[in-house]
């Protein structure tokens, strides 16, 4: 029987860039399969679909997005499943991961903002406020936290296309897990693969009244300047993943522990 591939996606209907975060190899194994799982909003979930995504034994539900964006997208999550609210950026509810949406409807606040190669810059400096904004530092926190305990796992972690903020909890996880930079660099682009045809329609809708579709390149893709830059402002203050999770997240030691216990299987 052939081994899935790590970072392996899951074909749900309604569950765009879901994929499992297990597979990747550590030096003590592989990161534990069908434990963490990642994707966009799932608000179109139904019918069929909605039972194979129950079938997965997801039994705690972590929504990164801010309330503006949970509004307008509300989650159809499956009886019984635990589900947290961990707004990330709700101390810059106006940051370039949180306006996707709106800029999606909207032609002419697509180029205001995304215009003269200002969305690169804003998707840069978004994800280093994901090291600097109280809401981000506060709500990752909660998030490995809660994880490390059993009992909320598997878990499921999104934001609103399950590529920034979700981007960055994937790598961060990775990285503290012990994952090469080359294979975290791989999760983080493979959502190119997973988002990009399910976001086609979209980008056909904003052609088609009047936006330009290159504009959204930057905002509907992940690049590896963006991870770079939130890894940047990492070393800057905390040197390394360790310093990030206990000096900047306040993440206690045995909780880092049971991270990387109950995380990675043995070869």
């Amino acid at each position: 029987m052939a081994v899935p591939v790590p970072g392996r996606a899951i074909p749900i209907e309604g569950v765009p860039n879901l994929r499992d975060l297990g597979g990747w190899q550590t030096p003590g194994g592989a990161v534990a399969r069908n434990t963490v799982f990642r994707s966009a909003e799932f608000s179109g979930l139904q019918g069929d679909a909605a039972k194979a995504f129950a079938a997965l034994g997801i039994r705690s539900v972590y929504d990164l997005r801010t309330g503006a964006e949970r509004a307008a997208q509300a989650n159809a999550v499956p009886a019984g499943t635990e589900y947290i609210v961990l707004d990330i950026l709700a101390d810059h509810a106006g940051a370039g991961p949180a306006q996707i949406l709106q800029v999606l409807s909207d032609p002419k606040a697509a180029e205001d903002l995304l215009g003269d190669g200002k969305a690169v810059k804003m998707f840069e400096e978004s994800y280093r406020e994901f090291l600097t904004l109280p809401s981000a530092m506060t709500g990752y926190r909660q998030f490995f936290t809660a994880i490390a305990q059993k009992e909320h796992r598997p878990a499921l972690f999104h934001c609103t296309t399950g590529k920034d903020r979700t981007g960055w909890a994937a790598a961060a996880l990775l990285m503290l897990l012990g994952v090469s930079d080359d294979d975290i660099l791989a999760d983080y682009l493979l959502t190119n693969d997973a988002l990009l045809p399910a976001l086609q329609p979209t980008i056909d809708t904003f052609a088609s009244i009047g936006g330009d579709p290159q504009l959204l390149q930057p905002v509907i893709s992940v690049r590896p300047e963006y991870l770079n830059a939130a890894r940047n402002e990492m070393e800057s203050r905390y040197q390394n993943i360790e310093g990030y999770f206990l000096a900047g997240l306040g993440v206690a030691p045995a909780t880092i522990d049971r991270l990387r216990t109950a995380l990675v299987e043995e070869s």
